[in-house]
């Protein structure tokens, strides 16, 4: 990410030298920064509330409870991963986590069950739990999207959460896209090893 972000910024100085705005962009990038700040303080006091909110549900058990709810689910998703495995168990955790809303307690679990499922595969390519694993962290269910929520505040909403019930249905169906692509490309390339030999 640092090198994209990197060959973005150079790319923007570089055209604003070739078209004459520097102005505008030493103009802006003061701008921008305290618009940064600005938005990172009108959205604090929700976050640390929604966080204080998930950290409970976390310590009172709602997390394993969860995990515990989706354990069936994640069976059929990982048919080659044991249930009583350590991988497995992150997993389950990492994805309560998140359907909780609470990333940063999400993220320990989820770099566990990575190493797990890289020591399972015993190669440095990415096996179909790993990819499965990463297009469900990727989409990102959320039962309370807080951030989100959050950022719509700070522009003046005066419903932030009415946007709920279209997170679920577009969050769900870009996890579904996700699988059925993962799966038939696994599927494609099994099929073409198959021919190869």
């Amino acid at each position: 990410m640092s090198y994209i972000f990197g060959v973005m910024i150079a790319l923007g100085f570089i055209y604003a030298l070739v078209s004459g705005n520097m102005a505008a962009l030493s103009a802006g990038i003061p701008e921008a920064a305290a618009s940064a700040v600005e938005l990172l303080i009108s959205i604090s006091g929700m976050l640390c509330m929604w966080s204080g909110f998930m950290r409970i549900a976390k310590d009172c058990g709602l997390t394993e409870k969860l995990a515990r709810l989706l354990a069936p689910l994640l069976r059929r998703l990982y048919p080659d991963i044991d249930p009583d495995s350590k991988a497995f168990g992150y997993i389950s955790v990492n994805i309560s986590a998140n359907l909780l809303g609470l990333g940063n307690a999400a993220t320990p679990p989820g770099l566990n069950a990575m190493r797990e499922l890289r020591k399972r595969s015993g190669t440095e390519i990415a096996s179909d739990s790993m990819i499965t694993f990463v297009v469900m962290n990727t989409a990102s269910i959320q039962l309370v999207p807080a951030t989100v929520a959050a950022l719509r505040k700070s522009y003046g909403s005066t419903q932030p959460f009415d946007i709920i019930i279209c997170v679920w249905i577009t969050s769900a169906v870009a996890l579904a896209v996700g699988l059925m692509s993962s799966r038939l490309i696994s599927a494609l390339t099994r099929r073409g090893r198959i021919w190869k030999r």
